[in-house]
């Protein structure tokens, strides 16, 4: 039996060693959950190794390429697919990881570990949620995170959940947090809607600390959820790349 293809990974990278190192607590996970498959990891910029650089050291072995992504937005719809093209790579490129439940699960996730009470109905109810994020100038992408946040609300029955940006235009985690008091909501929580320490997550915890928020969660990271996503994605483009074969 042929060998599976190499999960290749491909992160956006930061001058924030936080960031490489939680890209490698992930990688360190997914191991962990999928035992004998082989990973590499490629950065866009910043940190080593670039796609080229990796993609002729696996020189011409099978690979799928997942993008540590949360949205379709920019980096994936053209960043990462020109990257592949220059780097003459081969091989399927997976969808991003969202929106998927597996994201609300590791959300969830975080935000318990940081002290909310998630397991009760009633402490839901009275509670509002900030998804925190980057933003995007798609408008399709920002569509999308508000798409999981009121789904996130249906389904789990929260108070309420609102999406705030820490850089593109719309509402911030501030005025966010004092709308959902102004609904009555007894506690708020917020919830950052990105996979790794940096620039942006400073910027939300400086605003849940402004905002006086009763929770900040941490970001996503190496959460088990985002590895099954992680493996999830590679074993769908996996797939379509044997449909396209057969």
């Amino acid at each position: 039996m042929p060998a599976s293809p190499a999960l290749l990974l491909i992160a956006h990278g930061s001058r924030d060693p936080r960031h490489a190192a939680t890209v490698d607590a992930l990688v360190h996970e997914v191991r962990a959950q999928r035992p004998g498959l082989s990973i590499a990891t490629a950065y866009l910029d910043h940190c080593a190794p670039r796609l080229p650089q990796l993609v002729q050291r696996l020189a011409g072995a099978p690979t799928v390429a997942v993008p540590l992504l949360l949205n379709r937005a920019f980096h994936a719809k053209h960043d990462i697919p020109a990257a592949l093209r220059a780097a003459r790579a081969s091989g399927p490129l997976a969808e991003v990881l969202g929106p998927d439940p597996l994201l609300l699960a590791a959300l969830e996730r975080r935000l318990a570990e940081a002290g909310l009470d998630i397991a009760s109905a009633a402490a839901r109810a009275r509670t509002g949620l900030v998804l925190a994020t980057g933003g995007s100038s798609d408008p399709a992408a920002d569509a999308t995170t508000r798409a999981l946040a009121a789904r996130w609300q249906r389904e789990r029955g929260w108070g309420a959940v609102t999406v705030a940006y820490a850089s593109a235009g719309g509402p911030r985690v501030p005025q966010d947090v004092a709308a959902l008091r102004a609904q009555g909501l007894r506690r708020t929580a917020v919830a950052p809607y990105l996979l790794a320490p940096g620039l942006l997550p400073d910027r939300i915890a400086a605003a849940a600390e402004q905002a006086a928020a009763d929770v900040l969660a941490p970001v996503l990271g190496a959460a088990p959820e985002v590895a099954r996503l992680l493996l999830q994605r590679y074993t769908e483009a996996r797939a379509d790349l044997r449909a396209v074969a057969a």
